[in-house]
C-alpha cells in the first residue's frame, strides 16, 4: 500500500512544483521586462511539462526507461481521448469555431517524425537533436503566428497576451516569485524522485512492465493538468483553448521530452511494446481529431462518451 501512497504524493507534489515554477518564471521574466508573448510561446509551455520532463530523466537515469517512453506516449493518447472526452461529456466543445489546422498538422508531422524515430530502436542524441530541431521550428512559426495575428487585430498588446498567462503580473514582488521558483526547483525532483521509484515497485509487486506503468498511471497522472483546463474551458465555452492545450501539450511532449532527455542524459531504448502497439495507437488516437479540425465539427456528448470508452478500452488492453 504503501508505494501506491508515495507515488500518489510523488505526483502531487510534481504538479504543485510545476505550477510554481510556472508562475515564478513567468513573473520574474514580465518583471524584467520580458514581452508577455515571448513568455507564453516559451516558459509556460515549457513550465507545464516539467513533471514529465524530470520524470523522463530520472527515470532513464534509474534504467527505467519504460516510464520515460511511456507516460510521454500514454500522456498524448490520454490527452485526445481523456482530456477532451471527460470535458465534452460536461458541455458539447465547438470546437467548429476553432482555427487550429496549422498547429494540428505540425502535431500530426510531429507524431509522425517520433514514430519513425522509434522503430530506430533507440532515441540518440541525434534523435533527440532532430526533435529539438523540429520544435524550435515550431516555435518559430507560433512566434511569427502569434505576432501577425497581434498586428491585423489591433488589440492591445499587453492586456491581451498577460490575459492568456495565468496569475501573470509584472508587479509581483522579487520575494514572492523567489518563493515560487524555490518551490518549484526544489518540488520537481523530490516529486519525480518520489513516483518513478515507487512506480517501479508497484511493477515489481504486481508483475507488470515499467512500460504499463508508464503508459497508465504515470500518463494519467501527469495529463491532470490539461484535464483541469480543459474541463473549466469546455464549461466557459472556450473550445479553442481546450483544443490549443491538448495540441500544443503534445506537440512539447513528443519535441521536447525525449529530446532534451536524450541530450543532458543519455540514450532511451524503445522497447518493442511501443512499436507493436502503443505508439499506433497514439497515431490513431491524434488522427481522430480529423473531423474535428478539417470539417468543423463539434466534440458533442456522444462523443465524448466514445472517445472516453475508447481510452479505457485502451487500459483494459494495455493492463490485460
Amino acid at each position: 500500500m504503501m508505494p501506491w501512497i508515495l507515488s500518489g504524493l510523488g505526483l502531487v507534489i510534481l504538479l504543485l512544483a510545476g505550477d510554481a515554477l510556472v508562475r515564478g518564471a513567468v513573473n520574474l521574466s514580465l518583471r524584467l521586462g520580458v514581452p508577455a508573448l515571448i513568455v507564453s510561446l516559451t516558459i509556460v509551455a515549457f513550465g507545464t511539462s516539467a513533471p514529465e520532463l524530470l520524470i523522463a530523466i530520472k527515470a532513464v537515469k534509474e534504467n527505467a526507461p519504460g516510464i520515460a517512453l511511456g507516460n510521454v506516449v500514454g500522456s498524448n493518447t490520454a490527452n485526445i481521448l481523456l482530456v477532451l472526452g471527460i470535458p465534452a461529456i460536461m458541455a458539447t466543445l465547438h470546437t467548429s469555431e476553432c482555427n487550429t489546422r496549422r498547429n494540428y498538422v505540425f502535431m500530426l508531422i510531429a507524431t509522425v517524425l517520433f514514430i519513425g524515430l522509434a522503430f530506430c530502436g533507440t532515441f540518440t542524441v541525434w534523435s533527440g537533436a532532430i526533435l529539438l530541431a523540429a520544435l524550435a521550428l515550431v516555435l518559430i512559426n507560433a512566434f511569427r503566428q502569434a505576432r501577425a495575428h497581434r498586428k491585423q487585430g489591433c488589440i492591445d498588446e499587453n492586456e491581451e497576451e498577460l490575459d492568456g498567462l495565468e496569475d501573470a503580473d509584472p508587479n509581483m514582488p522579487y520575494w514572492r516569485i523567489g518563493i515560487y521558483l524555490v518551490l518549484g526547483l526544489i518540488g520537481l525532483p523530490m516529486g519525480a524522485h518520489l513516483l518513478v521509484d515507487n512506480a517501479s515497485i508497484i511493477a515489481r509487486t504486481y508483475g507488470v512492465s515499467e512500460t504499463v506503468i508508464g503508459l497508465t498511471l504515470v500518463a494519467v497522472g501527469t495529463s491532470l493538468p490539461e484535464l483541469a483546463t480543459t474541463v473549466m474551458a469546455a464549461l466557459r465555452r472556450q473550445a479553442d483553448v481546450a483544443l490549443g492545450n491538448v495540441i500544443g501539450s503534445n506537440m512539447f511532449n513528443l519535441l521536447a521530452i525525449v529530446g532534451l532527455t536524450t541530450l543532458f542524459v543519455g540514450d532511451i531504448p524503445v522497447d518493442e511494446e511501443f512499436l507493436e502497439f502503443d505508439l499506433w495507437v497514439m497515431l490513431g488516437a491524434s488522427l481522430l481529431l480529423v473531423p474535428f479540425v478539417f470539417f468543423k465539427r463539434d466534440i458533442t456528448r456522444i462523443w465524448g462518451v466514445i472517445l472516453s470508452l475508447l481510452y479505457f478500452t485502451y487500459v483494459i488492453a494495455v493492463l490485460v
